[in-house]
């Protein structure tokens, strides 16, 4: 007999933001497999009992490739295993929670899902930037950074971001900062927009810097900022004011 997957989005990394049907899935879990994005804090309260899969990505390198980890959950649902794959934020956004559904469906086993707060939402607000605003913002895009808007083919609308008045929300995009904010700013946003990149948000060594789009990029390398981070571009930036509103 099969056993079961679960998807759990385990939040920002905050042990306290970790839904209860998250924790109580990790807790009867024969088998997790975990990214590195949950934080240590998170991580460090897997069962021991469990067989624990490291799938994170470690100095750019990924401990297990994508078709790799789905296979294995397969394999270990098949053999009637209860199968936790353990993510950071929601599952569902940019977490490759949907390639991971359609391939267990395919293979004929049950999953679950437990939802998770997402950072591109929760981090800023824990610093008091909301993402949408009455007097700056009626609307939030949020994209992965992960893409090169110089490369050949985009799946991303420039020219509509750039003319955009809302915020936007970049996951995984301290790589191409640089290109992104030219990318905005030709496409027409104005080279002013505040910025504010959030690096290891609600953890006890968050960090903020700020900036516009157009010196964000050197304040950036001069600051030696690293992933993981949230970047905000908008208008909502200017609510910041140096206070954190979320104590881990």
């Amino acid at each position: 007999m099969s056993g079961k997957v679960t998807l759990v989005g385990s939040g920002p990394g905050s042990i306290g933001l970790l839904a209860p049907r998250g924790r109580e899935a990790i807790e009867a879990a024969e088998v997790v497999l975990y990214d590195q994005l949950p934080g240590e804090e998170i991580l460090a309260t897997l069962p021991k009992g469990a067989e624990l899969v490291d799938c994170g990505k470690h100095g750019g390198d990924h401990t297990l490739e994508q078709d790799e980890i789905e296979a294995l959950m397969i394999a270990r649902a098949k053999e009637g295993k209860n199968v936790v794959r353990l993510k950071g934020g929601d599952s569902f956004l940019f977490g490759r929670g949907g390639e991971e559904m359609e391939s267990l469906r395919a293979a004929g086993i049950e999953v679950a899902v437990v939802p998770g707060i997402t950072s591109a939402i929760a981090v800023p607000e824990a610093v008091g930037i909301p993402v949408t605003h009455r007097r700056f913002a009626s609307q939030v895009t949020v994209i992965t950074g992960h893409e090169d808007p110089t490369k050949g083919e985009s799946a991303l609308d420039w020219r509509l971001l750039g003319q955009s008045r809302g915020t936007i929300v970049v996951l995984m995009g301290v790589k191409n900062l640089p290109q992104i904010a030219v990318a905005l700013v030709e496409n027409g946003r104005s080279p002013k927009t505040p910025v504010a990149i959030i690096e290891r948000g609600m953890r006890p060594d968050q960090r903020v810097t700020v900036g516009t789009l157009d010196d964000i990029a050197g304040i950036a390398r001069a600051q030696s900022v690293r992933p993981p981070a949230v970047i905000v571009i908008g208008d909502v930036v200017s609510l910041y004011d140096g206070t954190t509103l979320f104590r881990p």
